[in-house]
């Protein structure tokens, strides 16, 4: 349990609350129980690093009012929309013996030991609080699921978590689930079988061999074109070769 102290304050009015803050105060209120509301302020150092935490708003506290000690439970907290710094604290005084409504968050341990988180299994969280019931004297700090032995399709239920005494969950008429462990969000392509990438590799040699053959063909049609224009044509010497010399003069 976290002690913390605070000091009275008379004046709330808005010049007096910033001077507080100016100072390293937060102002804050306590409320509940038989006696009145009590305007009080504590040192922003004391609460820095409990603030901000999953279970700030359902830890029990003691503060230390200027010697006199109370138990009291957090219940909202005031931020700079700017800054996002604490600018107000709610506190309200635990009366043993009632029963108070509290989130209280959830907590998984073990994941190692969960078969499906091993296979690549994804824990998905459905609830990260749970809204629950309980004495003001018995809140417990967290909710904890145990993920040992949770396999790829387990449904993690309120039914199957063990709950303190006189503690009960907010929802009563069903059995609402908490978490899951889910199938991989990545699956791989399967691998071709040999037979079909061999057969892929064939029609690839034979087209390159038709490619080539295509190609030589083409050389040797190119060079018998060539050939012809290269030869000259024999009939102007055939015609020489028959004309007759003219007869000599006697």
């Amino acid at each position: 349990m976290s002690n913390l102290k605070a000091v009275k304050r008379e004046n709330s009015s808005s010049g007096s609350t910033n001077k507080l803050r100016a100072s390293g105060m937060i102002p804050a209120i306590l409320y509940g129980g038989k006696d009145p509301n009590q305007k009080i302020s504590i040192e922003k150092k004391d609460v820095k690093n409990i603030i901000n935490s999953d279970t700030f708003l359902s830890k029990v506290l003691e503060l230390d009012i200027e010697g006199k000690k109370e138990k009291v439970l957090p219940r909202d907290v005031a931020y700079h929309v700017v800054s996002e710094e604490p600018i107000h604290i709610d506190f309200m005084r635990i009366v043993s013996g009632k029963k108070i409504v509290i989130e209280v968050p959830v907590k998984f341990i073990n994941h190692p030991d969960s078969p499906g988180l091993k296979r690549g299994g994804v824990l998905n969280i459905v609830r990260r609080k749970i809204e629950l019931k309980c004495p003001a004297e018995n809140i417990p700090d967290d909710i904890t699921i145990d993920l040992t032995g949770t396999d790829i399709g387990t449904s993690i239920k309120i039914s199957s978590v063990k709950l303190s005494e006189n503690v009960t969950p907010t929802i009563i008429d069903r059995d609402f689930v908490i978490a899951t462990v889910a199938a991989p969000t990545i699956i791989k392509e399967p691998e071709k079988p040999a037979e079909e990438t061999a057969a892929e590799g064939a029609e690839g040699e034979v087209s390159a061999e038709g490619a080539e053959a295509a190609g030589k063909d083409g050389e040797t049609a190119k060079k018998d074109e060539k050939g012809k224009e290269g030869t000259p044509d024999k009939k102007p010497d055939e015609k020489k070769a028959t004309e007759k010399k003219p007869a000599e003069k006697k």
